[in-house]
């Protein structure tokens, strides 16, 4: 078996990295092998976000920025991706107006505008958190159209992920919206996708443009994953690595070989279709939550409260229901929409797919019935019908960046005056995501009224 090297654009430029062991992640990476400290280590899970870094990919000729957990991302996962670090921002030659960066009173280097906005809103206390932050608003900073100003909301949603031991987020916030009255500090974007597109021409793997038998193998397209997943079916299939993750820093759980979906090229796009849309599983929770919103406006909120931000930007939904946990908040919705997912196989030369209700991918706690071959390829969500009421309800502890105690989604149907077709989804409940199959029952039929809602709630 051979390791792959690792590649990424830091600083303008190409930082190349050689056996690195597949469980490694990125936060071990950075401050052990790299010796970039300024990225701490809180929580371990990605719940804190004091491990928040920032990685740039080319799409479409501009670059997407999403902050994401360090602590609980494979290292190998950013390979061809640029990163940036807190240590990053005033030192970046790629970041900053095309005159020379201003130095500050004391003779130190010129700050970013988010680091120079900290500063002044006296927005660090013990500092331990400020490092992630202030890449948290890095990546608010790069979203926004240059000199844009910043909202209160926007800077709320952007620090979702980010946890103050100090309780200084009024002072936080206060820079996020301030970060537009310095002067104007951006990514050299056109440099840096020619710097990226470089990065493609360097093999992993000699001279080599994959290597089959890699630790670490990363698929460009559909065809090239179900063949490596019938070569290797005991590897263990990563997305956004945002609960895998968790096996490695909490259980200390190791694997042989590592087969991540997050390059498929299929499996990325969300595709409209007269009757569904099909969200390919290497869509992240941000972008597939985007395009639940777009039909259904009612759902932001509850996107919203899905972890933080940096757990939606590295996540994926595929990877929420593949993963099956009971606790897992995509599925109790998905399950009241009436969702069903897409399971593909490569075999005797093939490629083959069956489809079912998502509710009956489940046989018991974090199992299901693919196959030792089969990967879950898409999820299709049907489009919302003009006398369709969705509700859908979380409770946990805290309002952001937590698990649900219970999540209830209903989705009922009015005909009539009453209740014509009714799907309820249920998490934390039992050992799977659940549908209420009885409570549906004694809802349909009935007249929408508070008696018959207090009797199927029985």
């Amino acid at each position: 078996m051979t390791n792959p090297t690792i590649r990424f654009i830091r600083r303008g430029q190409v930082v190349t990295l050689v056996n690195v062991p597949p469980t490694r992640t990125l936060l071990e990476v950075l401050r052990e092998d790299l010796g970039s400290t300024g990225t701490k280590e809180g929580c371990g899970e990605g719940d804190c976000g004091a491990c928040t870094v920032v990685l740039g990919e080319a799409v479409g000729g501009r670059i997407e920025y999403r902050a994401i957990n360090a602590c609980i991302r494979l290292a190998h996962s950013i390979d061809g991706l640029a990163l940036w670090t807190a240590e990053d921002l005033a030192s970046d030659p790629l970041i900053g107006p095309s005159a020379p960066k201003p130095s500050r009173a004391n003779g130190a280097a010129g700050l970013h505008p988010v680091q120079e906005a900290l500063v002044q809103c006296h927005g660090s206390q013990c500092g331990f958190c400020t490092p992630g932050f202030a890449m948290s608003l890095f990546g608010l900073y790069q979203n926004k159209a240059p000199g844009a100003p910043v909202t209160r909301d926007e800077a709320a949603s952007a620090l979702s992920g980010n946890l103050c031991r100090c309780t200084g987020y009024r002072p936080i916030v206060d820079a996020a919206v301030s970060m537009d009255r310095f002067p104007v500090q951006r990514v050299n974007e056109a440099e840096l996708i020619t710097k990226l597109e470089h990065l493609k021409t360097i093999p992993r793997w000699g001279s080599a443009d994959f290597d089959p038998d890699s630790i670490y193998m990363t698929p460009n397209d559909l065809p090239q994953l179900l063949a490596l997943r019938r070569q290797h079916p005991e590897a263990q299939i990563v997305a956004g690595c945002t609960d895998v993750g968790l096996w490695v820093t909490k259980q200390h759980r190791d694997f042989a070989k590592v087969l991540d979906v997050t390059r498929v090229a299929e499996l990325r796009r969300v595709e409209r279709y007269p009757h569904h849309i099909a969200i390919g599983a290497a869509v992240t929770l941000a972008d597939a939550f985007d395009a639940l919103v777009a039909d259904r406006p009612q759902l932001q909120s509850f996107a919203h409260r899905f972890a933080g931000l940096p757990v939606r930007n590295s996540g994926t939904l595929g990877g929420n229901v593949a993963n099956g946990s009971p606790i897992g908040d995509s599925m109790p919705l998905l399950i009241a929409m009436g969702a069903n997912v897409v399971l593909m196989s490569q075999r005797h030369g093939k490629t083959r797919s069956r489809e079912l209700p998502l509710e009956d991918l489940y046989t018991g706690y974090r199992q299901n019935v693919m196959a030792a071959d089969e990967v879950l390829a898409w999820i299709k969500v049907p489009l919302p019908e003009p006398a369709e009421f969705l509700r859908v309800y979380k409770i946990s502890k805290r309002f952001e960046d937590d698990i649900s105690a219970v999540c209830l989604a209903i989705s009922l149907h009015r005909e009539d005056g009453r209740i014509g077709r009714v799907s309820i989804g249920a998490g934390g409940v039992a050992a799977t995501p659940a549908r209420a199959r009885q409570t549906e029952a004694a809802l349909i039929g009935q007249t929408s009224d508070s008696a018959t809602f207090e009797a199927a709630a029985r």
